[in-house]
């Protein structure tokens, strides 16, 4: 590249944007702030960086620290597969070296060093890494897709009969947790306390430190009951992997699993039932057979993705992206919603992306998400199993009633009534036991890849006197069928 840089992070010039002059607004050297009431549509503020300094461009986060935000798709692949120019370890950048970046920064949970996989590099990296993959790769996949549709069942029971919910508070959020809760053994600690806790943790308001208590309380119990006593979950097979995690690393990783698994996936099944219920298009070409609920899934992770911005990378050494000089020990935030609307990779955003899975919703690189294809079951599962009880779901308000909570990492959406006639409740079967593949010590390498997941086995159809064919089903109703094995 030949850049031609802005000014680079770290030699702003406070005084470039006099008081009294329209730019007094923004922070020092007249940048952009992802903060405060400036950034309150960081969708529009993405779009005015893009317009002024290209896919690479120069903001402010809380207290005007400066970071570089990846705008463009194909620097942000750049930056994620490059381990050797750019690091997930905070204690890299040069605003926490310094101390520019105080112990009370609003945004220290992000920043914050933690002996996670997450923030670790080559071998250390490896072994907390193996593990994780290697304990995900003995999750039943097929068992934890008909407890996805059992815990559906048991949510939907709960306000069916009333005629109306609110699919953000008694759904979106609820789901995710249950699931978690069952992969990780730990099916009877779920309860209203720990949804309310992993929702609040990841916002860092006064209770957060509470919450974190609370989270790591109920996990630190798991991890000391599952060392003495193991079981064919989730945190039974970390705890045993050859890595031989402490008791502080296995529950720190719990905690960072169910965090990032529970507020993505909420936000993702929310994302995917308001398209459904305000898009009449979305919806008719689910009813008609056009999609499939997991490429409605993967359109919305296009569109709204989960998570829409990752804070943070940082330089290992002087290096350039996308035109600009990226100094060594600068900060870089990957911009993921920007991203999946890079004008190079989507010149029209309303193009329909099926059979597109190069979107940023799961990162990429040594730290891509290891376990997405749980949140997609989660969501795919959980959707078509709500619109099939609920088929004639309806928004109860205005669409432009609808409200966000929006951060840099994230835009929630704050709820979303729908009204129905009202349904009887169904038979929810008790729960059984669905045992995870047994671990073998001499199958287990610390970096061997995820195997693929079996293929599921033929499913014997049930006898019928005068069976329909197949054609007259709906995909929802054959997808429900498969999943559930009819």
């Amino acid at each position: 590249m030949t850049p031609e840089p802005h000014t680079p992070a770290g030699t702003f010039d406070p005084t470039a944007a006099p008081p009294g002059c329209p730019a007094h607004d923004l922070g020092p050297g007249g940048l952009r702030r992802l903060y405060g009431p400036s950034a309150a549509d960081l969708e529009t503020v993405y779009e005015q960086l893009r317009a002024e300094h290209g896919s690479v461009a120069p903001a402010m986060l809380h207290d005007d620290v400066p970071i570089w935000v990846v705008l463009g798709h194909s620097e942000s692949m750049h930056m994620l597969r490059s381990p050797s120019h750019y690091s997930r370890d905070t204690r890299l950048w040069s605003p926490m070296q310094d101390g520019t970046v105080k112990p009370d920064h609003p945004m220290m949970p992000h920043l914050a060093w933690q002996p996670l996989c997450s923030h670790a590099e080559g071998d250390e990296h490896l072994r907390l890494r193996g593990a994780v993959t290697g304990a995900i790769s003995t999750i039943n996949h097929r068992g934890i897709r008909r407890h996805i549709n059992r815990a559906t069942q048991h949510l939907v029971n709960k306000f069916c009969e009333t005629g109306g919910a609110d699919l953000v508070s008694q759904f979106a959020e609820r789901l995710p947790m249950m699931v978690m809760c069952e992969i990780f053994g730990m099916p009877d600690e779920y309860n209203d306390r720990l949804v309310e806790a992993a929702r609040d943790l990841p916002k860092g308001t006064e209770t957060a430190i509470e919450s974190n208590a609370y989270i790591m309380d109920v996990l630190t119990r798991l991890t000391v009951r599952r060392r003495a006593a193991p079981e064919e979950d989730f945190t039974s097979h970390l705890i045993n992997h050859p890595a031989r995690l402490t008791d502080e690393e296995v529950s720190q990783h719990l905690r960072l699993i169910l965090i990032v698994a529970y507020e993505s996936t909420a936000n993702l099944l929310a994302n995917v039932l308001r398209v459904v219920l305000t898009d009449p298009r979305f919806r008719a070409q689910l009813n008609g057979g056009q999609m499939t609920v997991p490429q409605a899934v993967e359109q919305s992770m296009w569109d709204e993705p989960p998570f829409s911005a990752i804070l943070g990378y940082f330089a290992k050494q002087d290096t350039e992206l996308g035109g600009q000089r990226i100094r060594k020990g600068d900060g870089l935030l990957m911009g993921i919603a920007p991203g999946n609307v890079d004008p190079r990779v989507r010149p029209d955003t309303r193009a329909n992306m099926q059979g597109n899975r190069s979107h940023l919703a799961f990162s990429g690189g040594p730290h891509e998400c290891p376990g997405q294809d749980i949140g997609r079951a989660i969501a795919d599962v959980g959707v078509d199993a709500l619109l099939t009880r609920l088929p004639d779901a309806e928004l109860a308000c205005g669409e432009d009633e609808l409200e966000w909570q929006e951060t840099i990492s994230n835009r929630h959406l704050v709820d979303l009534p729908v009204k129905f006639a009202p349904k009887p409740q169904q038979d929810v079967m008790e729960r059984p036991s669905h045992p995870v593949p047994s671990q073998r010590a001499n199958d287990w390498k610390i970096s061997t890849p995820l195997p693929e997941p079996a293929a599921p086995a033929p499913v014997e159809p049930e006898p019928a006197p005068t069976p329909e064919p197949a054609a007259r089903l709906g995909v929802v109703q054959r997808l429900l069928r498969w999943w559930r094995g009819d």
